[in-house]
């Protein structure tokens, strides 16, 4: 099962409670050139756990037009397709404001897209050959505003954002599933623009502490955290902690 990273300060929907699906289940549209595949996806999660998979389309521009006819909580949506991309599907989806929460399929056979699709607001990635199990998790928490990310993609993010590259050394500070901090690297300048207190809660959830964790490393309240959290997100221009993260490695956190 892949590790989750939740994200409390993603914005929801607003006919959705902080934390939870949406009422009576998540409405899923299904995105991929190919027919088989969406047809052992909706197999896969129609009726699992309250889904319910409202359509699908066959690349990203009938995607645009099914998500809009549709409005469904969330999209699976295949990275490469014929017209239209996943990737700019994904921003076209962003840029007219719709509340969907894209989840992108891959094979994940190449690195490019994955911090491009991260900085375009998608919540989270699933290979296509994961166990059924993950995929309605992966549905049900990008529903309920979690991101859902194997350790390897984990990883391989934290590489990629510190410029070692997939195969390359190992990157610092890098993201943990532990509780408990991990070693702190050497202090680094404060960005223009961020207060010094906001830019040691960035570097705290890039090195992967959780709202509870970086509090008390901080010694601040869980309410305190989120408030810097989300001038952080305003500030950066960023929509998760996962976007957050990387962002904060690229700057040099």
């Amino acid at each position: 099962m892949g590790a989750v990273v939740t994200d409390p300060d993603l914005p929801l929907r607003a006919d959705a409670a902080p934390g939870d699906a949406p009422a009576g289940g998540p409405r899923v549209l299904l995105v991929d050139d190919e027919a088989l595949m969406r047809s052992g996806l909706r197999l896969l999660i129609d009726g699992a756990s309250g889904i319910e998979v409202v359509g699908e389309a066959g690349d990203g521009q009938q995607a645009l037009d099914e998500a809009a006819r549709l409005r469904p909580d969330v999209i699976l949506l295949d990275v490469r397709m014929p017209r239209m991309t996943g990737l700019e599907a994904l921003a076209a989806l962003r840029e007219r404001g719709d509340e969907a929460r894209v989840v992108m399929l891959t094979a994940f056979d190449t690195d490019d897209f994955l911090l491009t699709a991260l900085r375009g607001g998608a919540v989270s990635f699933l290979l296509k050959d994961s166990p059924p199990q993950e995929v309605v998790d992966a549905v049900l928490d990008a529903a309920g505003g979690r991101a859902r990310f194997s350790p390897e993609v984990l990883s391989r993010l934290v590489r990629l954002a510190a410029g070692t590259g997939a195969d390359g050394g190992s990157a610092e500070p890098e993201v943990t599933d532990s509780a408990g901090p991990s070693s702190a690297p050497a202090a680094a300048p404060v960005p223009e623009g961020l207060t010094a207190r906001e830019w040691e809660v960035g570097r705290l959830v890039a090195q992967g502490l959780g709202n509870p964790e970086i509090g008390e490393e901080l010694f601040l309240s869980v309410a305190t955290v989120k408030t810097h959290l989300g001038k952080l997100y305003d500030k950066l221009q960023v929509t998760n902690r996962v976007q957050l993260a990387i962002r904060v490695l690229e700057l040099g956190g």
